[in-house]
């Protein structure tokens, strides 16, 4: 197995008292996979992630890539944040080619990687532009650009579309796995959003929250066009979100008591279309 999460747990200092973050993850991901994580906030998906990048380190357990212990940041793992963090004053060009250069690689060089990996994002007319006059969407399109020319094996996504709008979002969708596909990369992303996750990855990951632990996984089926039925989607998410609706409960009842009363609110799915429904 490429990457394996080998009973970890992250506990933080809060006011004097150890918070446990994350309690007990086992988690193997095969090399080329797209695994997403989605939870409550505050669940430990964020810092997982951390730790796999090597940003922080494990309380209890250990993290292997290709056999070796994680134990600090690698040029073998790259991280996407939220916001897309580029350098104003550089250009999209000199912003992708920025790890290059600091790797001592020749201006060319980087040049034509930076330019070529600009291509994959659809982004090569606008080399010569600054961050303030690109779109939100270009703008994280830049940032995964920045990320992919370093060649990383595994490409770490942190709800790395969360800001942006619908239509956006579906285009970015789009984009990142005509690049998974063409890669091959491993990429371990985290989203609050069961549909993105349904959408984009092999393989989903449900977190309890409080402290986070692994609470179901789910193989999204793959199909030959990359596209799967309505009905196959709207059963995975349904069943995801069944078991988030229980999770979020119990956060809520811990908060506010006897004060809340939730309810489920399933996704509607019509029935009336599908093939076979009256027989």
């Amino acid at each position: 197995m490429y990457l394996t999460i080998d009973g970890v747990e992250k506990s933080f200092d809060h006011n004097a008292n150890q918070v446990k973050v994350l309690d007990d993850i086992h988690l193997e991901v095969e090399k080329g996979q797209f695994v997403s994580i989605v939870g409550p906030s505050g669940c430990g998906k964020s810092t997982l992630l951390y730790l796999i990048a090597g940003l922080e380190k494990p309380t209890k357990g250990n993290i292997w890539i290709a056999g070796n212990k994680v134990t600090k940041p690698g040029p073998d793992r790259v991280v996407v944040f939220q916001e897309a963090g580029l350098f104003p004053w550089l250009t999209v060009l000199e912003n992708v080619m920025y790890g290059l250069r600091l790797k001592k690689m020749c201006k060319e060089k980087a040049t034509e990687k930076a330019l070529n990996v600009l291509k994959m994002v659809h982004l090569s007319r606008y080399a010569s532009s600054y961050p303030h006059q690109l779109s939100g969407g270009m703008k994280q399109r830049v940032a995964i650009a920045r990320a992919l020319v370093m060649e990383p094996d595994i490409l770490l996504m942190d709800e790395p579309f969360a800001a942006l709008d619908e239509q956006t979002r579906m285009v970015l969708h789009k984009e990142l796995l005509e690049i998974w596909r063409k890669t091959k990369v491993t990429i371990f992303f985290v989203t609050h959003n069961i549909r993105e996750a349904v959408l984009l990855s092999e393989k989903i990951i449900v977190f309890a929250t409080r402290p986070g632990k692994m609470k179901a996984a789910f193989s999204v089926p793959t199909m030959q066009d990359g596209v799967m039925p309505d009905s196959v989607t709207l059963n995975l998410e349904q069943r995801i979100l069944s078991i988030l609706q229980e999770e979020i409960e119990k956060v809520l009842k811990e908060e506010m008591g006897d004060e809340y009363n939730f309810k489920t609110n399933p996704i509607h799915h019509d029935t009336s279309g599908d093939m076979g429904s009256h027989i």
